[in-house]
């Protein structure tokens, strides 16, 4: 019977120390400072559309005889004029040298790459827009 009542006193034991450590855990809770509302961003600013219709990405630019290689997504021809847009780029001219594979041709169609003599330098990734 002794063994009984140190087992029953033990028990009583680790419940009275658990008790008593949530009496010292218990926080009062804290008063919070109101949230202050959150302000709507104004929107943003609609970027106005460039004049034309874009008509391929440059792809590369041979600086030595300022020629840049065009991607076309449109059809384009000599005598056409257009705009080269990009990140530092920005400038109208009129298509007057055009070449595919090196031989000079006149039209050049959607997915061809063509070689253009351009008047300013150009950079990956700007835009082509037929005006």
């Amino acid at each position: 019977m002794a063994k009984k009542k140190k087992k029953a006193e033990k028990k009583k034991k680790v419940t009275l120390k658990k008790r008593t450590i949530k009496r010292k855990i218990a926080v009062k809770p804290r008063k919070r400072k109101p949230v202050a509302k959150k302000r709507k961003a104004p929107a943003p600013a609609a970027k106005p559309k460039e004049q034309g219709t874009v008509i391929g990405k440059v792809t590369h630019y041979f600086p030595h005889v300022q020629a840049a290689v065009i991607k076309l997504k449109a059809p384009l021809a000599a005598g056409d004029t257009i705009k080269v847009k990009g990140h530092t780029t920005d400038f109208t001219q009129t298509v007057t040298s055009m070449q595919i594979d090196h031989v000079v041709v006149s039209a050049a169609k959607k997915g061809e790459e063509i070689g253009l003599q351009v008047n300013s330098r150009v950079r990956q990734h700007d835009t082509v827009y037929k005006i």
